[in-house]
């Protein structure tokens, strides 16, 4: 039955709010937009000083190749460092629940991951 309905699990958060979709759609419910301002608070390439407003949401595994909809594959990055990201040779990957970006090999051989940490400072990160 399952399989024929239109079914879309989902992961809630203790106040019922939606931090996980799956895979159904594309679009980044408000809940976890905001769960991306509080962990991200902001343009997430290393450097960037753009804020949450100035944001989009990025699958990071890209949504068409079924990567889902949820928390641990999403970051905010500005629209500069989005394309950036979809055009060029960088990569990036979420590790111990953070953004990670990689380099292109010309910039660094040994592509070491970076992270942005301007929008943390002061912070308990």
């Amino acid at each position: 039955m399952a399989c024929d309905s239109y079914i879309v699990p989902a992961v809630l958060g203790s106040k019922g709010e939606i931090l996980d979709i799956g895979q159904r759609t594309r679009t980044v419910p408000l809940a976890i937009r905001r769960a991306l301002i509080l962990r991200d608070r902001g343009c997430t390439f290393p450097g960037c000083r753009r804020k949450p407003k100035q944001c989009q949401a990025h699958h990071v595994t890209p949504w068409a190749l079924g990567g889902p909809t949820a928390l641990h594959n999403l970051t905010l990055l500005c629209w500069y460092h989005h394309n950036l990201i979809h055009h060029t040779d960088w990569s990036m990957r979420i590790r111990n629940g953070l953004p990670e970006f990689l380099p292109p090999a010309f910039l660094d051989p040994e592509r070491r991951p970076r992270r942005n940490l301007l929008h943390h400072q002061g912070g308990a990160r």
